[in-house]
This record gives C-alpha cells, sequence and structure tokens, in this order.
C-alpha cells in the first residue's frame, strides 16, 4: 500500500507542477528529438516553467513512453503532466488548406503561397488537376508536397469514378469528364439539380448543340477569377478554344478544379429532354425542352432582375 500511495502522491504532484504558459503557444518536436531536446523546445516557447525541472518530474513519473514527434499546441495553464502525456500521446496540432470545389488552379497557387508555415513555392497547376478538399499539413512542410497530395487525391478519385461511370455518360474519357465537371460546378452550386444541369448538357453534345455556357467565355479572360463586370459581345464571339458560344463541342481543356460530385454528375446525368435552364432568381434554374419555353423563363428571370435593379 505504501509504495502505492507514493505512486499517486508522485503522480499529483507531476500533474500540478511546473507549466507556466500564460496562453496557448504552439511547439515543434523535431523527429529524433531526446526528451531532453524536447524539453529545452518546451522552455524555448514559454511552455514549462524550465527543462530542468519538467526532465525531473518526467523521470519521476511518466518517462518510459516514447514523446513524438511534431508540432503541439500547448493550452494555456497545462501543467508539465498534461504536457508530457501530450507529446507521449502524438496529438499533434493539425493546420488546413482547403480547395473549394471550382476553385481555379490560379487561385489554388495563390492560397497555397499564402498558407502560413508551409515552405517553397508551386507553380499555378494543371487547371482540373487538384481535387477540391482540406487538406492537412504540418508546419515547415514544403508547399509541393501539399499540392502533390491535392492531385493525386484527384488523381485516385477520378480513376474510382471513371471505372463506376454509367453508359449513360456522353464524356469517353476521364479528361472529358474534368472538362464538363468543370462546366456543371461553375454553372449551379445547388446539390439537387447538379445531375440535371450535366443531362442537359449532355443532351447538348449528344445532337451537337452549342453548349453556351458562360463560365467558358470568361475562363480566357480571367483563368476563372471572377469577371466583376458583363461578358462583351466581343468575348461571346472570340473563337478560342474555349468559349462555347463560338463552337459546339467541350472546351479545349477544364475551367477550373470541380469537386467529386460534379464528377460523378457527368458520369451518371439525370435522363432528361432538357436542352435549356435559366437562372430562376432563388439561386437555382428553372429548365425546359423547347426554345419557346425557353425564352418565356428567360423573360421572367429579366423581370427579377430588373425588380431587383440589376437591368
Amino acid at each position: 500500500m505504501g509504495r502505492q500511495l507514493l505512486v499517486l502522491v508522485l503522480a499529483l504532484l507531476l500533474a500540478a507542477c511546473g507549466g507556466r504558459a500564460d496562453k496557448d503557444v504552439s511547439v515543434v518536436i523535431a523527429p529524433g528529438s531526446s526528451l531532453k531536446a524536447a524539453a529545452t523546445a518546451l522552455e524555448e516557447a514559454g511552455a514549462v516553467e524550465s527543462a530542468s525541472g519538467f526532465l525531473n518530474h518526467a523521470r519521476i513519473f511518466g518517462a518510459s513512453d516514447p514523446i513524438k514527434p511534431g508540432e503541439y499546441e500547448i493550452k494555456k495553464g497545462m501543467s508539465d503532466g498534461d504536457v508530457l502525456a501530450l507529446l507521449q500521446s502524438g496529438k499533434t496540432l493539425q493546420r488546413f488548406v482547403m480547395v473549394t470545389p471550382g476553385m481555379p488552379s490560379i487561385v489554388v497557387q495563390e492560397r497555397l503561397m499564402a498558407t502560413p508555415f508551409l515552405t517553397g513555392s508551386v507553380d499555378v497547376p494543371a487547371e482540373g488537376s487538384v481535387l477540391p478538399d482540406s487538406y492537412a499539413y504540418t508546419r515547415g512542410e514544403k508547399r509541393s508536397a501539399v499540392l502533390a497530395r491535392m492531385q493525386e487525391a484527384m488523381t485516385r478519385t477520378l480513376a474510382e469514378l471513371w471505372a463506376a461511370r454509367s453508359s449513360a455518360t456522353v464524356v469517353t474519357s476521364p479528361e472529358q469528364a474534368i472538362i464538363l465537371a468543370g462546366i456543371v460546378e461553375k454553372e449551379t452550386g445547388k446539390a439537387s439539380e447538379r445531375r440535371l444541369v450535366a443531362g442537359v448538357y449532355s443532351n447538348r453534345v449528344r445532337t451537337g448543340m452549342r453548349l453556351q455556357a458562360d463560365p467558358t467565355v470568361i475562363y480566357p479572360v480571367t483563368r476563372g477569377k471572377p469577371l466583376g463586370r458583363r461578358i462583351l459581345r466581343s468575348e461571346l464571339t472570340a473563337d478560342n478554344g474555349y468559349n462555347t458560344y463560338a463552337r459546339a463541342g467541350l472546351p479545349v481543356g477544364p475551367i477550373t478544379n470541380p469537386g467529386k460530385a460534379s464528377i460523378e454528375a457527368v458520369l451518371s446525368p439525370a435522363p432528361t429532354r432538357y436542352v435549356y435552364f435559366v437562372a430562376d432568381g432563388t439561386g437555382g434554374h428553372v429548365f425546359a425542352e423547347t426554345l419557346a419555353e425557353h425564352n418565356a423563363n428567360v423573360a421572367k428571370w429579366y423581370a427579377i432582375r430588373r425588380q431587383r435593379g440589376e437591368m
């Protein structure tokens, strides 16, 4: 009983001792660091009162389990015992960089370059090569390594989705799937109508109609960033390989990085006879089979815009 009581007392002392941080701080424990090196890093960051004190407390109780490398967040008021347990747990600080669906590659590059604690630089990746998602990274990691994970995720996901594609899809290659998915991504942010929008464009591709998608006009002008003004007539007639008003078929390349849901939509489009759609004023669209129906829907949309003072 005496020895058990001693262990308990020592544990309580360790839990209560040290830990002078008056605010949350982050500490990087380098791979291969000894407990002594970790203690020095903790003291320099202000996470413990002293390296020697932390080591003494750790040797009394709890030092048998190894510490793990990584970046740790030491919360305000944590004791030496809490800090030691955290380093032994391997529960490192998680940092994330997010790529949202429909983010063009020029913005992906800008976001990576602006992300703190990454190192090195990256060029603008190939359009459509990055899978939108949240990506964890560690302090000091290379930007090129994070970008590689983003591109590997797209390669892997696209291969899986392509293998499960429906016979109803009009695209004939994974590359075409990314191109058409990018248009769907830009044309609707409403999950419930993604497959229907994909169905409309699939019908147009199938029958040789021009896609007439505004985002394909904007892409050569801004590389996918918002245009910030109305499209010019000269831009609508420009035959640059991307403009789907100027020629039928798909653009020569992707216009953004589409999300998984949009890729799934073009690989399994909704069965429909619709070939037209226009905004309905609520964030969604109204669809039509004939040009007469579509013109009536466009007139309603223009009336809504005039009422809002947009025209």
